[in-house]
């Protein structure tokens, strides 16, 4: 194996080599560890060491760098302590994660890493957006992120490479090309002849090395680097390895053909590297054995803490506080003076003064920049604010979603609209997955807000018409607000903007010009998690949100011999159970309607909720009033029979007369 050693003086080729040593000195240990019964489970990384190192080495202290499960030598090239990785991967608190995370699936600000999660892809996107921030700081930076050569065959590969190339990003892809997924080998995973052939696809440099050569991964990324940056363009490398163990221990590596073994012993990076420093006489064979002593004792002394430390005594107050990031504190605001306004003025009018206010705050969307976006919420936006800040996107739904979080981890606010809420489905993972989970793992917010047109009731068809809003008030982490009123729907999206939480913002189609109000002029914020009682009755409690209380006070408005007492929930997650109770404590008899449809939708868990919280205060059971289970169809005539409207008269009188 030949190693290039321009521009490395002897103290850098040795630090290098105790860099490379220390991982596999740890995977060692660990696996004896694993033979011992005294950690659960491990992903060997050894004979793929060169990777971790020599990219890591290649890059800055303070760019960020999304690893995968086997690359741990990416933190301890970053140097975190090897005591406090031990106690993440036993699961315990003094870890990274406070036990919540296994393995290497958590990050760290301090040293400037972003954890990965199980499905491989989603992190690519995330690199695009961390490139995104340097760009529009005009830092000198890049990102550095992995995937293995499964993850290529995830979309998510090629909509990250797709929008870092449109977008011109300095971001390296780097693929760990071991051979293998788990037991299926690259034969059956794709049938290009090279995977950084690739790049080309997407307009970007690629080039494939020996990943076992730690000088050859070293130089290349810090060609690659200093090229990102030069030229604000991706690049994409492929690094040839070989996996020695198995995918984790447990499955083994009967499926590997033993010639392979052989092969890639032969290549070890370790071995390789140590004889060509003795090559050229930067130390003795007694020098090394000292050097290989020294880490065995130290990595001895680091285990100790977490090999004696205690079991975790959970603490159920922590672990529901440390799901969302602290909020602002909502403050009562002075309201001068108001404007009537539409529905989607209203929008508009904040998402204007939220892009005054926060400077940090960047607009991605299809068709959002000069055309406005496909109802013109943002028309004229771009003119205003400018193309870096109002962007234009491929119809790449999840790769945007993760550019969004990782716009948040240099400390970026991001609104992100759905053309349609449907198509949100397209991005799903990014959000169930990274967004609502990420304060919860390592205690990084994402500032993210999502904007959803929604609804029915525009003869669009199942998949423009779509409630999904109960997909994600099922998901810890998120945020769901759904206003109903102009001067709600101003002040919830403020709200949004200002929480550094993931906010899935609901804006129903029909009401974006048929309803108006007045609104202040003024920035204000509506607090996020609080219902409004729109009308006071103490007959029958309607409880409901968005489309569903324009219904509602039309039935009022048709029916005045009703006392209605109609609650706007504003906020579908968190809840605000208070006001639920007080509806149903004035009534006795709650109805909850909603356009979602009835199995799976809301109005099940609120209706339980009252079950079991209000039974006492019940004089008839709760009933439901929902959308058909069926898709939303295209025909006015089917689309209006199955709307929740159609049948709301009919269980509001069953539920007064019962």
């Amino acid at each position: 194996m030949y190693f290039d050693r321009t521009n490395l003086s002897n103290d850098q080729l040795i630090s290098l080599y105790k860099q490379l040593l220390y991982p596999r000195l740890i995977e060692e240990k660990m696996l004896l560890l694993l033979r011992q019964g005294r950690i659960g489970k491990w992903f060997s990384g050894i004979g793929q060491e060169a990777i971790s190192v020599g990219a890591t080495a290649a890059m800055q202290p303070d760019e960020w760098i999304l690893p995968l499960h086997r690359n741990i030598g990416v933190f301890t090239t970053r140097n975190m302590p090897l005591s406090r990785l031990f106690m993440q991967i036993q699961g315990h608190k003094e870890g990274y994660s406070k036990g919540r995370e296994r393995s290497f699936h958590f990050g760290s600000r301090e040293h400037f890493i972003s954890g990965m999660i199980s499905h491989l892809g989603p992190q690519l996107s995330i690199a695009d957006g961390v490139a995104l921030a340097y760009k529009l700081k005009k830092e000198d930076k890049s990102t550095l992120v992995f995937t293995g050569e499964g993850g290529t065959s995830e979309g998510e590969f090629h909509e990250a490479l797709n929008v870092a190339s449109v977008w011109d990003l300095p971001v390296i892809f780097l693929i760990e090309n071991n051979g293998y997924g788990l037991s299926t080998p690259v034969k059956e995973q794709y049938r290009c002849e090279k995977l950084s052939d690739r790049a080309k696809g997407y307009g970007m440099e690629g080039v494939t090395i020996d990943g076992n050569n730690l000088l050859e991964v070293y130089h290349t990324i810090q060609r690659l680097r200093e090229y990102a940056i030069r030229e604000q363009r991706p690049a994409l490398v492929e690094c040839m390895t070989f996996r020695m163990r198995g995918h984790e221990e447990a499955s083994g590596t009967k499926y590997i053909p033993k010639e392979l073994f052989e092969e890639w012993a032969e290549k070890d990076p370790v071995k390789n590297y140590e004889e060509f420093l003795l090559y050229l006489n930067i130390f003795s064979r007694e020098s090394l054995s000292g050097i290989h002593e020294s880490f065995k004792i130290k990595i001895e002394e680091e285990l100790k803490p977490g090999l004696h430390a205690p079991a975790i005594v959970p603490d159920t107050n922590e672990e529901l506080t440390d799901v969302y990031a602290l909020s602002l504190d909502h403050r009562s605001q002075i309201i001068d003076h108001r404007s009537e306004k539409r529905f989607i003025n209203a929008i508009s009018d904040a998402l204007r003064q939220a892009m005054h206010k926060h400077e940090n705050l960047i607009l991605m969307g299809q068709d959002i920049a000069e055309y406005g976006g496909a109802f013109k919420i943002t028309e004229g936006f771009v003119n205003e604010f400018g193309k870096e800040r109002v962007r234009n996107t491929p119809l790449c739904e999840s790769a945007i979603i993760g550019s969004s979080m990782g716009l948040s981890l240099e400390g970026f606010k991001s609104v992100v609209e759905m053309q349609f809420a449907d198509f949100v489905s397209c991005g799903f993972n990014q959000i169930i997955n990274n967004l609502s989970k990420i304060h919860y793992r390592w205690g990084q917010n994402a500032d993210v807000v999502i904007r959803m047109p929604t609804g029915g009731g525009v003869s669009a068809g199942p998949f423009h018409s779509q409630s999904n809003e109960a997909w994600f008030v099922h998901t810890p982490g998120l945020k769901v607000v759904y206003p109903a009123f102009p001067e709600d729907a101003k002040g919830l999206l403020l709200a949004a903007v200002e929480d550094p939480n993931p906010v899935l913002y609901f804006e129903h189609k029909v009401l974006y010009r048929s309803i108006n109000g007045f609104v202040p002029d003024d920035y204000y914020t509506t607090e996020i998690g609080k219902a409004n009682t729109v009308l006071s009755g103490d007959e029958v409690s309607i409880i409901t949100y968005g489309m569903g209380v324009h219904w509602a006070m039309k039935y009022s408005q048709d029916h005045p011999d009703v006392s209605m007492d109609l609650l706007d929930l504003r906020t579908l997650l968190p809840l605000d159970y208070g006001a639920i109770y007080n509806t149903v404590k004035r009534t006795g008899k709650a109805l909850i309607l909603h356009e979602d449809t009835l199995i799976g939708g809301i109005g099940g868990e609120i209706a339980a909720w009252i079950s079991e919280h209000c039974f006492e205060l019940l004089d008839a059971p709760v009933m439901r009033c929902a959308s058909l289970d069926t898709p939303v169809p295209f025909a006015k005539e089917l689309e209006e029979n199955f709307l929740a409207n159609r049948r709301l008269e009919g269980i509001i009188g069953e539920l007064i007369n019962y």
